[in-house]
């Protein structure tokens, strides 16, 4: 089958790469709206052809692994798309998405969400071996084509990654936990340093600590915007939830309550017996 990939960039470029090694794909083409990305990719060897959404349309398997907004509107442009061909997205947020897709490709259609990633963008962070061992998330499967099912699981299994099976509406309320929150924390705790009086002086003392969690507000703005727009009641309600528990912290120093300040932390590592 001949693979098109839409938006080269970190996810895109490296399932590219991935798409390129198995037996049953035979040529991989992609396609991004930006120039400079498309030249990147073919320098890269990301892909052996850019051509146009035109091409991509008669592709046997589509990936569109570009901002959410962007697949919605991609997906309403696809007029020609053939009957047995397989489209997935990789967006971070799917409820919107799958209520988006027109009827007449809806069994061509696979929502999937791998749970990987990393803070850098653009086709130079594309890299082999991203997948592996990692988690997709796949949503409302009973609403794709047979056909569609089976290619899209061949593919995820066939470059290492773990299916899981969930409705679209309870992957983005848990998605804004384990992924939107933590963006939106890093955010705002590189916003908090860089609103001090000298924020290079206090930057001299970043350690591990501050790297780690600082470390997402690196990753694309517009791409994280748009999933924040995706995703508003969910993260809103991640926030309130975190707001609550900041708030017992801010209330134990206070109080100079050091004991409960303890078990609240204590409470807090018991996390990693669940991972």
């Amino acid at each position: 089958m001949v693979a098109g990939v839409v938006g080269l960039g970190l996810m895109g470029g490296s399932l590219a790469l991935e798409l390129k090694e198995l037996d049953f794909v035979k040529k991989v083409v992609g396609y991004d709206k930006n120039e400079k990305h498309k030249k990147e990719a073919l320098e890269l060897k990301l892909i052996e052809e850019a051509v146009d959404l035109d091409t991509i349309q008669k592709c046997d398997l589509i990936i569109l692994a570009i901002p959410v907004e962007g697949i919605i509107e991609t997906l309403k442009s696809f007029k020609n798309i053939k009957s047995d061909s397989t489209i997935i997205d990789l967006g971070s947020t799917k409820e919107k998405i799958v209520k988006s897709v027109p009827e007449k490709i809806r069994k061509n259609f696979v929502a999937a969400h791998p749970m990987t990633g990393t803070e850098k963008f653009g086709p130079k962070a594309a890299f082999k071996g991203l997948y592996k061992d990692k988690i997709v998330v796949v949503c409302d499967i009973e609403k794709s084509g047979e056909h569609q099912k089976n290619v899209a699981i061949r593919l995820f299994e066939s470059i290492g990654m773990q299916i899981v099976y969930m409705e679209a509406a309870e992957h983005d309320r848990h998605a804004a936990y384990i992924s939107h929150l933590p963006h939106a924390i890093s955010y705002a705790l590189a916003n908090s340093v860089l609103g001090q009086e000298d924020p290079k002086s206090i930057l001299i003392l970043a350690a591990g600590g501050f790297k780690d969690m600082s470390r997402l507000a690196k990753s694309s703005p517009k791409m994280w915007s748009d999933i924040f727009k995706q995703n508003r009641e969910n993260l809103l309600d991640s926030i309130d939830s975190f707001k609550k528990e900041l708030k017992i912290a801010e209330n134990l120093l206070k109080e100079e309550n050091w004991e409960e300040l303890r078990k609240w932390m204590e409470k807090a590592t018991t996390l990693h017996d669940i991972l």
